[in-house]
C-alpha cells in the first residue's frame, strides 16, 4: 500500500480543487483517501493505492491543476502514516 500526503499550494480554495481531486479519485479509481483546505490557503490530501501507476497519475494530475480557475504553484508530497481509508471523500 502506497500512502502519500500532498499539500497543494497557488490559487486552489474557491476554485472547485477539493472537488476536481474527489472526482479524479472516483475517476482513476483504486485511490482512497481525505481532501480538505487548510486555513492557510493551502489544500491537503491524504491518498492510499495499492496500485503504483494509479498514484502517480493521481500526483500528476493533482500538479497540473482541474481547470483554468485553479493554479498549482507547488505541491509538497511526502510518504503518509495513516490509517486506512475505503473511500476518498471531501472534508470541510
Amino acid at each position: 500500500m502506497k500512502k502519500v500526503h500532498l499539500i497543494v499550494s497557488g490559487r486552489v480554495q474557491g476554485v472547485g480543487f477539493r472537488y476536481s481531486t474527489y472526482a479524479l479519485a472516483l475517476e482513476i479509481g483504486d485511490i482512497y483517501g481525505r481532501v480538505w483546505n487548510n486555513d492557510d490557503g493551502t489544500v491537503e490530501i491524504l491518498a492510499q493505492s495499492n496500485d503504483a501507476a494509479k498514484m502517480a497519475k493521481f500526483i500528476q494530475e493533482v500538479r497540473k491543476g482541474p481547470s483554468k480557475w485553479a493554479k498549482v504553484t507547488y505541491v509538497d508530497v511526502k510518504m503518509g502514516q495513516f490509517e486506512d481509508y475505503t473511500d476518498f471523500r471531501m472534508a470541510n
